[in-house]
């Protein structure tokens, strides 16, 4: 089954409180908190007081995707902090299999997350350990992106992958995802799909929510 994991750098962080209300009345699966630091990626975003302020305000779970450098000295604090599900992008460090081996530890779910254009074949060994993998289907650090389409045979290459390994990892897509690239997404093989722009300039969060999964 599709879940909708909306990314809360879009949402309204006037009335934030009720935006969590109606995300959970909407039926949304998860909420996806990107962390950015201004070096992996050239934007600098929200950290640990909106985190805490988020897992005050919500029972949904927390989906916390860092787009940071030196992510190995953050992964207890983010999860102290409330982080249900952590990804870290591969590129990030050369100590991605320890990264996943403590994220697991720690009783969360892991992710590894890959650029566009990082290729699937840099998983191999990582595959049998993560939880999940996250294919950035835009260069991340800025929302409102144009979905980019070779992320299609990514996605599909990766399901092939997990279906002749017979591993059980899900398979999430965050960029560019709206009511036509969410139906391309989930044809291709994709669980998870992570709504930012598109999602929140929608006036019904439920009706989005619903289209973004094929059941409107």
């Amino acid at each position: 089954m599709t879940k909708i994991f909306p990314s809360l750098l879009s949402a309204d962080f006037l009335n934030l409180k009720q935006e969590m209300i109606e995300l959970e009345r909407a039926g949304v699966d998860a909420l996806h908190f990107d962390v950015m630091d201004g070096q992996f990626v050239p934007n600098i975003s929200i950290g640990f007081p909106i985190l805490e302020a988020v897992r005050s305000a919500t029972s949904l779970p927390i989906d916390v995707h860092l787009m940071i450098n030196n992510p190995e000295q953050y992964i207890d604090t983010f999860i102290d902090k409330g982080a249900n599900k952590l990804s870290v992008h591969y590129e990030a460090t050369p100590h991605i299999h320890r990264i996943v081996q403590r994220i697991k530890n720690r009783g969360v779910e892991a992710g590894v997350v890959i650029n566009p254009g990082t290729p699937i074949s840099a998983l191999d060994t990582l595959l049998d350990e993560v939880d999940y993998v996250l294919i950035m289907s835009v260069n991340p650090g800025f929302g409102g992106q144009k979905f980019i389409p070779s992320s299609l045979r990514k996605i599909a290459q990766l399901k092939e992958q997990r279906n002749q390994r017979e591993l059980d990892f899900k398979i999430e897509v965050d960029g560019g995802v709206n009511a036509e690239t969410a139906t391309q997404v989930i044809e291709a093989g994709a669980d998870w799909l992570v709504a930012g722009s598109y999602f929140f300039n929608q006036q019904n969060y439920q009706q989005a929510t619903q289209i973004l999964k094929g059941e409107a």
